[in-house]
């Protein structure tokens, strides 16, 4: 049954359009399950796109890492294994700084904040994927990053020593700025991790703590919507430019409505997820005021390096974005 469905999902779009009428076939890789509602809105936008373009173009999804690792994706997209392909922005950070900008602590605090400065941002990331021969179809943010533990904490001396869950520079920072051990686990792992004891917090969303049903090992969530990481869709330049004019206008317009699409259902599942970890147990808390000071000091000094680490990119985007 398992295997059934996964290759209906891969060729869900095939029922979209007569075989005989397609020219195009995009095969689209994203590291998520194939029920995040990141790869459910890639599956509409697929369907979307299909329709649109009257048979021209097929997607094929390939979810949960099963054409290529999270990590990796945008370098299949680039030698050609995909045609299309889904991340989270922070991995591409090593090649692509400026895609950092979403995941510095405390410079946004609401999905307002967080689409102010995708607007800003997006320039610049088109610009670095069309150098690298990709083109940037949309975005969608998780909920706002909370802090999961397996116990109460107070304090920065709380961290000391504890496990905490990394998976990118963001987050390897962060460890090592509160005295916490950074144990690099991919989300898919997260549930495996706490049931070993290899983690003890983590800063992640809400719906990530829902999705790997964390309670049980985390008995506290606190709500310090410490950024707002985005996924990245994304399509080779080549497979793109390939369509013809009408196909690539349709499927721009079946990603701008994902993209819109997607950042209200982030926006709903940031509540819901919260409220189905208080209803398994996790105590929804708030850090101390004195903890909160001392983490936004933090996430100041953690900018001041992130702007010296990217220069002017960087400021083309905080200097119009601290003065709107």
């Amino acid at each position: 049954m398992k295997k059934f469905w996964m290759a209906a999902l891969c060729v869900v779009s095939l029922a979209h359009a007569p075989d005989l009428l397609a020219q195009s076939t995009w095969k689209l890789a994203t590291g998520y399950r194939a029920e995040s509602f990141h790869t459910q809105n890639i599956l509409q936008f697929s369907r979307e796109a299909e329709q649109a373009t009257r048979g021209q173009l097929l997607i094929e999804v390939h979810p949960n890492n099963t054409l290529a690792k999270l990590n990796d994706i945008r370098q299949a997209v680039a030698d050609g294994k995909a045609e299309a392909g889904e991340t989270i922005m922070t991995s591409l950070v090593k090649d692509i700084p400026l895609a950092g900008a979403d995941s510095i602590p405390f410079v946004v605090g609401s999905y307002k904040d967080a689409e102010r400065l995708w607007k800003l941002q997006r320039p610049g990331i088109e610009k670095h994927f069309a150098q690298r021969g990709l083109k940037l179809l949309y975005t969608v943010p998780w909920p706002p990053q909370g802090l999961h533990s397996n116990k109460p904490i107070r304090s920065l001396a709380d961290f000391k020593g504890t496990q905490m869950r990394t998976y990118n520079a963001t987050t390897l920072r962060i460890a090592e700025m509160l005295g916490a051990k950074p144990v690099d686990v991919a989300m898919v792992d997260v549930g495996k991790a706490l049931g070993e004891g290899r983690m003890d917090n983590m800063i992640t969303s809400a719906l990530t703590g829902v999705e790997n049903k964390v309670w049980g090992p985390i008995k506290y969530y606190y709500e310090i919507n410490a950024w707002f990481p985005k996924n990245v869709v994304f399509v080779s330049s080549k497979a793109f430019d390939a369509l013809p004019p009408e196909a690539r206008s349709q499927v721009l317009k079946a990603a701008a409505a994902a993209e819109t699409r997607g950042w209200a259902a982030s926006q709903a599942l940031a509540v819901s997820a919260t409220d189905e970890l208080r209803a398994n147990g996790v105590k929804i808390e708030r850090i101390p005021a004195d903890l909160d000071n001392e983490i936004k000091r933090m996430g100041e000094r953690f900018s001041r390096e992130w702007v010296r680490s990217v220069g002017n990119d960087a400021n083309v985007i905080f200097v119009p974005y601290y003065i709107q």
